[in-house]
Formats: C-alpha cells, sequence, structure tokens
C-alpha cells in the first residue's frame, strides 16, 4: 500500500500508528489544495483526532499549509504573541494589549489571529473595532503598516484560503480537531520569535516540539487556572525554546511583584467593550488588567531579548522578567503604547482612504 494515498495514511493512523513527516505533508497537501473528499478528510481528521497528533505530524502539517500559503514578503525577524484559544474563559484581549506594549518597546510586532473561538472577542474582532485592520489585506499593506506603525496584523483566513476546503467538514464534525492547533504554527511570516500561550496542557509538548524544529526562539507557556496566557491568578508553567534547547521554568506573579488578581477580574465582554479597555489600558489606567498584559509583555520581550543574545538565557528567567516587566511598564506609563496604537490606526486609515 502507497504509504503517501489515503489507504495508506488512514492505514497508518488507524493502527494507530504516527504519520512520517512525509506523510503528514502529503496529507495536508492535498487538505489546503481542495484534493480530499469530504469523506477522506472526515475519516483523517477522526482518525488524528482520536490517536493524537505527535510533533512529526504537525511539522508536516505546518510545512505544507505554508507551502500553500500566501506569501508575505519581508524580514522574518518580528515577534508574534499568540494563544490557542479554547480556555473557556472569556479572558480580555491580554496577548492583543501585550503585543501593542511590546511594539511601543521598540519590537517589531507582526500578529497573527483570527475571529474569536473560544470567547466572546479574538483578536481580528477587538482589531477590527479598534480600527487598526485595514480594508485591503494585501501582503503589501500589511507589512507596510509594520513599517510605519511597528506594528500589525495578518488575519488568518487571508493568508491561508485553503483552510476553506477543511471548513464544511469541520461545521459537520462539530468537534475540535488538528486545525485548532495549527493557527499559531502557521504565520506566514515564519517569526523568529513567538510567545506562544497553550490552553491544553496535553498538547503542550507539541507546541514545544515543534517550535525546537525551527531553531528560532519561542516561550510557550500556561496559566495552572487553563489560560492560554501568563496567568496573575496563581502560578504558569513556562517553556523556553532558544534554538532548539528547552528549559521549563515556573512563574509566579508575586516574585515579580504582581498581586494576584481573580478570574473575574480578567473577564472581558463584546468587542465594543474590549475595544475600550485596550483603550484604558493603553492609556495608563491600573488594576489587574494592566498586571497581566505587563506580564505577558515581559515575558515576549525576555523572549525578543534571548533571541538576540543566547547568553541571557545563563541568567534566571525572574531577573531578566523583573527587567522586562520595567519596560513594559514604562512603555505604557510614557505614553508611548497609546501613541502606537494611535499610529496603528492611522496607517490602517490611509489605506482605507487611500492617502
Amino acid at each position: 500500500m502507497e504509504p503517501k494515498s489515503w489507504p495508506g495514511v488512514l492505514e497508518t493512523l488507524l493502527t494507530p500508528d504516527d504519520l512520517t513527516i512525509g506523510q503528514a505533508e502529503w496529507a495536508m497537501d492535498q487538505v489546503v489544495t481542495g484534493r480530499a473528499e469530504p469523506a477522506q478528510l472526515g475519516a483523517f481528521l477522526a482518525a488524528l483526532r482520536a490517536k493524537r497528533e505527535s510533533v512529526d505530524e504537525l511539522v508536516g502539517f505546518r510545512d505544507a499549509i505554508l507551502a500553500n500559503a500566501v506569501d508575505l514578503p519581508g524580514e522574518s525577524l518580528v515577534l508574534d504573541i499568540v494563544g490557542t484559544g479554547g480556555d473557556r474563559h472569556g479572558t480580555v484581549n491580554v496577548s492583543t494589549m501585550a503585543s501593542i506594549v511590546c511594539a511601543a518597546a521598540g519590537v517589531p510586532v507582526l500578529k497573527h489571529g483570527n475571529r474569536a473561538v473560544s470567547s466572546l472577542t479574538g483578536a481580528s474582532d477587538v482589531l477590527t473595532e479598534l480600527g487598526v485592520i485595514p480594508d485591503d489585506d494585501d501582503p503589501a499593506v500589511v507589512r507596510a503598516i509594520l513599517d510605519e506603525a511597528g506594528i500589525s496584523f495578518a488575519w488568518a483566513m487571508r493568508f491561508h484560503p485553503g483552510f476553506r476546503h477543511a471548513g464544511p467538514v469541520r461545521a459537520a464534525m462539530g468537534v475540535s480537531t488538528v486545525f485548532n492547533q495549527l493557527g499559531p504554527l502557521v504565520h506566514p511570516a515564519r517569526p523568529e520569535v513567538t510567545a506562544c500561550g497553550v490552553a491544553d496542557r496535553s498538547r503542550i509538548q507539541n507546541f514545544v516540539g515543534v517550535f525546537a524544529t525551527r531553531g528560532g526562539t519561542a516561550f510557550v507557556f500556561r496559566g495552572e487556572d487553563g489560560l492560554d496566557e501568563l496567568t496573575t491568578t496563581g502560578h504558569s508553567e513556562l517553556w523556553e525554546v532558544v534554538r532548539g534547547d528547552v528549559v521549563e521554568h515556573d512563574v509566579d506573579p508575586r516574585e515579580l511583584g504582581i498581586p494576584l488578581a481573580t478570574m473575574g477580574d480578567l473577564v472581558g465582554g463584546d468587542p465594543k467593550a474590549n475595544a475600550d479597555t485596550v483603550r484604558r489600558t493603553m492609556a495608563g489606567e491600573q488594576g489587574p488588567v494592566r498586571d497581566i498584559v505587563l506580564l505577558n509583555a515581559a515575558a515576549a520581550l525576555a523572549a525578543w531579548r534571548v533571541h538576540a543574545d543566547p547568553r541571557q538565557g545563563d541568567r534566571s528567567l525572574r531577573e531578566r522578567m523583573a527587567e522586562t516587566l520595567l519596560v513594559a511598564a514604562d512603555a505604557i506609563d510614557s505614553g508611548a503604547a497609546a501613541t502606537t496604537l494611535e499610529r496603528w490606526r492611522a496607517a490602517a486609515a490611509r489605506t482605507r482612504t487611500g492617502a
């Protein structure tokens, strides 16, 4: 039986056994190019979910998706702060606000995201409300906004049109599939630095493993409360991936001078409410939302620094994050974060007016 065929792929998964990288890449290429029949795709997604995905399979899927993605030309030395979703807590848009803070601190941020999956308001929902997503989502426009504002947004569905071929089958199945994991792994710019929150602890080692194959830098984390963020309600686990090496850390916000919050302090609302929270936080409003934003921005800035200088990894993460926490706080308190948000809005508005 030919391994790179639907009978070969399905027989392997139903054994159950893991696909090779080559088999996984072949199968996902069939999916995103629209050559997989609905019955083949449904069987594939169901068998994969039952077996659970391996690192090699995710690497193959990632490579096929990126090979078929719309190109986003330009520098890959950018930061992405992203979460898998799926934590069901409906918090405010922490990664979006942390992204603005990091951009205000001078780090180029190219955020990759989609509409809400597990909350009322996903990244693109709140950013649309804030007026920073242009009507023209041409890759050159996305990059031009990054060059002007220091931050930009790549909407996943624009850069991965092949995902539409899986949409009807995924909707008919009504359960999560491997596609729910792939978003943070298939950024079209292939950023060299990623801060990635993972809600499902059982999936974390897969994310760590995939990021380790890239040779870049990633901080992968999860709050003990199940948030796909570094949490301020208690401890978080963080895996630091630098050029293939992995170190695990415990993050206690109290050790950084951040008081514990309750989940109720962090719950968000609809896009309009969350956009208002973004504006108020960037303007300097104190409280639990600011605290969790600063904590996550500090981690992302620490990831950026260790990518630039791997010797930073010889120092304790707490010491490094204590330093970047001050940088993040200054980015807000100096007015730079609010200015960055306005500059982003103005750059996007110019694409709508043609100015």
